[in-house]
């Protein structure tokens, strides 16, 4: 035999002891993994199936179908008043991977809402809105000429006001003595303040429907919108406000196919103490959770119910008819009182186009506009009015939680023109 024909057969020998080796083991290491699956789901029997946890994440699971194909039911996060017997707490970190149990985080106590438009109207008068001092500027010159009132006009259609609202405001302004007759500055302050107040709606009622005396209970409010105009944030906020006022909220992540929307609801509730319900799966039937949470909301005697829903074009047309499907789901269990429509007040005219197509598809009654104080095109309010017939109720000016008020139109003027 040859050197190597030796060297060969050598090579092979260890290669097959080497194979041995490694089969032993993975074997082993196949075995002890499957001993402590074993040793984990003999704990996971202990999880209830229904869970409240005081505040932070939750493991995923399944969220049942609106006909109840399965019998575990989307989970509440957050905080209940009285917890029914059915529902027990969370164990704590650790022991099943879910969230800790109450008295782990402070709760935040929100502004109220009488103090938020003093702090709020000094931002408004502070940005880079220019349709008050920009008119006021023009209003005072002497003997206004026909240049000056196109150049009124010009600011107003520039800043969105809308050509029916537009047309309204000169007329009135060029038949108002206070105006024409004299340069004197604050008599044309006064007269382009209560111009501004007619075209605006001073006297248009802009409460909540959940905060009137005869509101049902659980008040529904559903939120819609497009992507991008903080619509999870807004009811987050709008959670904090209604807290506030002293009401018992719960809301609802129906915004499934957002990964992160249901533990940024979920995070907004925990800091007020508002129970979040929530699917344990991402892409889950929406309707299915508003369902459920209008049940539970029921339950538990809430007076009000958010009910967050997915972003979507207005264009999809698909996706439009399930915010029709939401609705209708709900008002199986309770009346829905509310439906908000949240537009990003930059977008200008685009804001227009998306409204009208919401209010189509379910029904709008109020409108929150946010990133007002960031927008030059504060005529937004009055046209998104003319167009849908509905008030704007909220309006957000900054990034802090507070930063969400119910609209008052004579502090929006006031700080246009300040």
């Amino acid at each position: 035999m040859s050197d190597s024909t030796v060297v060969v057969y050598a090579v092979v020998a260890a290669l097959v002891v080497i194979a041995i080796v490694v089969g032993v083991v993975v074997a082993r290491w196949r075995s002890a993994t499957r001993g402590r699956r074993g040793e984990e789901n003999v704990a996971s029997e202990d999880v209830p199936a229904k869970t409240v946890a005081e505040d932070g994440p939750t493991s995923p699971s399944t969220a049942p179908s609106v006909a109840r194909s399965s019998d575990r039911a989307p989970e509440i996060i957050g905080s209940l008043k009285d917890e029914p017997s059915g529902i027990q707490p969370l164990p704590a970190p650790g022991t099943s991977g879910v969230a800790a149990a109450s008295g782990t985080r402070t709760r935040e106590s929100p502004e109220s809402s009488s103090s938020r438009w003093t702090r709020l109207r000094a931002r408004l008068s502070s940005t880079s809105n220019p349709i008050g001092r920009t008119l006021f500027s023009i209003l005072t010159r002497d003997n206004l000429s026909a240049q000056d009132w196109e150049d009124v006009e010009d600011t107003l259609l520039m800043a969105d006001v809308g050509a029916e609202a537009t047309e309204t405001l000169v007329e009135g302004l060029r038949s108002d003595a206070r105006v024409t007759g004299t340069s004197d500055p604050g008599q044309v302050r006064e007269a382009l303040r209560a111009r501004l107040l007619d075209v605006v709606g001073e006297g248009v009622d802009r409460r909540l429907n959940a905060v009137r005396p005869d509101a049902t209970k659980p008040s529904v409010i559903i939120m819609v919108g497009v992507n991008g105009t903080g619509k999870t944030t807004t009811a987050g906020k709008l959670a904090r406000l209604l807290v506030a006022e002293g009401k018992t909220v719960m809301m609802a992540a129906a915004d499934t196919f957002r990964a992160a929307a249901a533990d940024q609801l979920q995070t907004w509730g925990a800091k007020v103490g508002v129970p979040v319900v929530r699917s344990e799966k991402d892409g889950a039937d929406p309707a299915s959770v508003a369902f459920d949470a209008a049940d539970k909301a029921l339950a538990q005697g809430s007076d009000v119910l958010i009910v967050d829903t997915a972003g979507r074009l207005q264009n999809k047309s698909n996706l439009m008819d399930e915010l029709g499907k939401i609705r209708r789901v709900i008002e199986k269990r309770v009346p829905v009182a509310e439906v908000l429509l949240v537009l990003d007040a930059t977008t200008g005219q685009n804001g227009l186009t998306q409204a009208r197509v919401f209010a189509e598809a379910i029904g709008v009654t109020g409108v929150v506009l946010t990133k007002l104080d960031g927008s030059a095109k504060g005529g937004i309010v009055v046209s998104v009015q003319n167009e849908l017939h509905v008030p704007v109720k909220l309006v957000g000016l900054g990034e802090g939680p507070d930063d969400l008020a119910v609209f008052d139109p004579a502090g929006f003027v006031d700080g246009l023109l300040s």
